[in-house]
């Protein structure tokens, strides 16, 4: 398949790293040589310097002959405008990177769609999903729903006290006869395993077990979790994701947002008017505690600095909030955070790449996910 990436940004160098390792014919176009350079140093592909809207910078990165062509530069108007002319050179499908959630209701995507953009992907909106997600199912990392939810994929971390240990796989499926949920792999000590029968699960395996909804209390009951009530959520930082996460939990929940910019504070105000608006600084353990962050069911951190957001959510752990969320935009933090107890990491490259990557497989996928612990 030939893959023409327009933006060699974080998402676009993570997804190019992901494709090249799938034996497609993959081409990087960016203004920025450095950029380029990079990527022509540690991946096995072509890159073109120049601008993704240039009808000659498309034609000699082979446009007419791409099967899929991305364009997830930081300006969206870039990107709207490659995916258009994109496809009038010839490119099979066109995906765009945006950052208007408006873009993206149904009647605004039909438009886009006439124009010859196949797909839209907001990577903020896509990561504040699977925040609200996580909390609506206490005890796993990561959860992924197919097929419009009747499926879904739990990633768990196993407890001392969980039914399963020191039993093997065969031996756990004993222990309800009627079994519906099924392991499909293991992590255990930063390598994954591909579970078989005589497989034994242990203390701090990371679990990745497919099942049903009905399938859902039992699965926590025997990783040895319990369904929390998440009434009570900070989340500290009002970016793009903090705010989308925000605007859907405040119909559910009681919200505090910390944010220390003061301008942004009054803007959240407007815009998020059920949640509590807090003008502070997030580290400032004195602050979290005037807040009442002992009190919180969950502690969500969003902010733009990965080592913010895990400090935070290490410190809000050893306050006793139940449930915590961490942003951790640099992937090899990713492994550190979980053994420093941290519950969910969330990272935009990762969900981006997952919405993209289905678009690559030959087969018509509905859904396509890329884990963390894998």
């Amino acid at each position: 398949m030939k893959i023409i990436i327009a933006g060699a940004g974080e998402v676009g160098m993570y997804l190019a790293k992901m494709l090249a390792n799938e034996h497609h014919e993959i081409v990087v176009m960016d203004t920025d040589p450095e950029r380029l350079e990079d990527v022509s140093t540690h991946f096995d592909l072509l890159t073109v310097q120049g601008s993704a809207t240039s009808f000659e910078t498309l034609k000699d990165a082979g446009i007419k002959n791409a099967d899929l062509f991305v364009a997830v530069t930081h300006e969206l108007e870039v990107n709207i405008t490659a995916c258009i002319l994109g496809k009038k050179l010839g490119a099979k499908r066109t995906i765009a990177r945006v950052d208007n959630r408006e873009y993206l209701l149904p009647i605004n995507k039909a438009h886009f769609i006439s124009l010859g953009i196949d797909s839209l992907v907001y990577p903020q909106m896509l990561a504040a999903r699977e925040i609200v997600n996580l909390l609506s199912q206490t005890g796993t990392s990561e959860v992924f729903n197919f097929s419009g939810g009747s499926l879904s994929l739990f990633v768990l971390r196993l407890d001392d006290s969980a039914p399963v240990i020191n039993k093997t796989l065969q031996e756990a499926s004993k222990i309800d006869k009627e079994l519906i949920y099924r392991a499909v792999a293991i992590t255990r000590n930063n390598e994954t395993i591909i579970p078989r029968g005589q497989d034994v699960f242990l203390p701090n395996d990371i679990v990745y077990v497919i099942t049903n909804q009905k399938g859902v209390s039992k699965l926590m009951k025997y990783s040895g979790q319990k369904k929390l009530d998440t009434h009570n959520i900070m989340i500290l930082g009002g970016s793009r994701i903090g705010k989308r996460t925000a605007l859907t939990l405040q119909e559910m929940s009681k919200v505090k947002l910390i944010e220390y910019n003061k301008e942004k504070c009054f803007e959240l105000a407007d815009e998020i008017p059920r949640a509590l608006i807090i003008n502070g600084d997030g580290r400032n353990i004195d602050l979290l505690k005037e807040e009442g962050i002992e009190k919180m069911d969950a502690f969500i951190a969003v902010t733009g600095d990965s080592e913010t957001n895990i400090l935070t959510c290490i410190q809000a752990k050893r306050l006793g909030v139940q449930k915590t969320i961490a942003a951790v935009e640099n992937t090899d933090y990713i492994n550190l955070a979980e053994n420093l107890g941290i519950d969910a990491m969330i990272n935009k490259k990762l969900i981006t790449a997952s919405y993209i990557m289905r678009f690559t497989v030959n087969a018509d996928v509905p859904s396509f996910v890329c884990l963390t612990g894998s």
